[in-house]
């Protein structure tokens, strides 16, 4: 029996129409963006720039070179916080960010901290959010950078990250964002969000895996990160190593069809959240919404059955491919660090699902889902 797929969050299938565009780049044109000596690479050379400027254009940068290609959200966080801990012309040893950041983001602090940094991590409310206030209290004469998630991965609940910048940059801080979550659920523009470095992830918006980029925006005086890893001096020398170009030209499609069905996308898929978790709430008394008071990614839904056991939940549905956190945690399992940070209890904290639903996710799975879900919460509850 095929399990109906509700982690979208966790990634999702690569369109049809990426697959396509990627193709030619494994095979006919299979040159090496670098050898711009010979016709073959420099066509291959084009195609790569080409990608640039699309995923450019997507996220409203104003130029392509402020576009680093990366394998995805993960190495693009890890270059925009050790490369500017580490970059040459970095002032100060203090970092801010919150407790509900992806580990991407928050074990890379937690290791600057061992080199010497000071690390300030702000608390949220209930609901998962950090205040801006909070944030501009904690900057100090030697803060170098704040790194604050637009959306987060379990709850869905998005960051008020332009207020964050404004802050910021009035005293003169950078700002970076991981944006994993955000394309194709939520509007992703930097000229509005203000940020100065931010991280895309490829196979969260219908692209391959392995696919990514960072945004690092020119300004006056420049940012100059320190590199992770060197070579050929690939990626205006922060990423040495061949170009993938392939996954470049997936992720550049991926990102230009997640902008062109951005409202229709939006719209479809906060309807049948709000029809999920209508019924959820219509069938299991006493459940809790996540986050349900703030802003959220209008695909994802986060909720704790008091009285039963998270794990013995998930094990009940073989037939619902859901989640009980995040997936780039999953080998670990354990009480959800986002829900304590929250303030839920230990064992409310561990007896979450999170579903995330996709463009391919049909009213009548929905319907299913939310039956099935009830059916074992009353079975377990007994």
């Amino acid at each position: 029996m095929n399990a109906i797929y509700l982690d979208f969050n966790a990634t999702t299938p690569c369109d049809p129409r990426v697959v396509e565009a990627m193709l030619p780049f494994f095979s006919a044109e299979f040159a090496n963006p670098a050898s711009r000596q010979h016709g073959p690479g420099r066509a291959a050379f084009m195609a790569l720039e080409k990608a640039r400027k699309t995923v450019a254009q997507s996220i409203g940068a104003r130029s392509a070179t402020e576009i680093i290609f990366t394998s995805g959200a993960t190495e693009s966080n890890n270059l925009a916080l050790t490369g500017m801990a580490n970059a040459p012309d970095t002032r100060g040893r203090h970092l801010i960010t919150q407790a509900t950041e992806h580990p991407a983001v928050l074990e890379v602090m937690t290791r600057l901290k061992t080199q010497g940094w000071d690390l300030t991590v702000l608390g949220v409310d209930r609901e998962g959010l950090v205040d801006p206030e909070a944030i501009a209290g904690a900057i100090r004469p030697d803060t170098v950078l704040i790194s604050v998630m637009l959306a987060n991965n379990e709850t869905g609940v998005i960051q008020p990250i332009e207020e964050i910048t404004e802050a910021a940059h009035a005293r003169g801080v950078i700002v970076h964002c991981d944006a994993a979550q955000g394309p194709g659920k939520i509007p992703v523009n930097v000229g509005d969000l203000g940020v100065d470095l931010l991280s895309l992830s490829g196979h969260k918006c219908y692209g391959p895996k392995g696919s990514g980029a960072l945004y690092v925006r020119r300004k006056t005086p420049a940012l100059k990160l320190q590199a992770l890893q060197l070579g050929g001096g690939h990626e205006q020398g922060l990423r040495s190593g061949t170009p993938n170009l392939p996954a470049a030209v997936g992720l550049a499609t991926a990102l230009e069809q997640a902008g062109d069905q951005l409202n229709e996308t939006s719209a479809n898929l906060g309807a049948l959240r709000d029809d999920f978790e209508q019924k959820l709430t219509d069938s299991v008394p006493g459940l809790i919404i996540n986050g349900a008071g703030a802003p959220r990614l209008p695909n994802t839904s986060n909720v704790t059955f008091p009285g039963v056991d998270g794990e013995a939940l998930m094990a009940s549905l073989p037939d619902l491919a859901v989640s009980s956190g995040s997936a780039c945690a999953s080998a670990h399992p354990q009480a959800s660090q986002v829900l304590l940070a929250m303030g839920l209890p230990k064992k409310l904290a561990s007896g979450a699902l999170r579903i995330s639903l996709g463009k391919t996710t049909t009213p009548e799975e929905i319907q299913l889902a939310a039956r099935r879900i009830a059916q074992e919460v009353h079975r377990l509850r007994i």
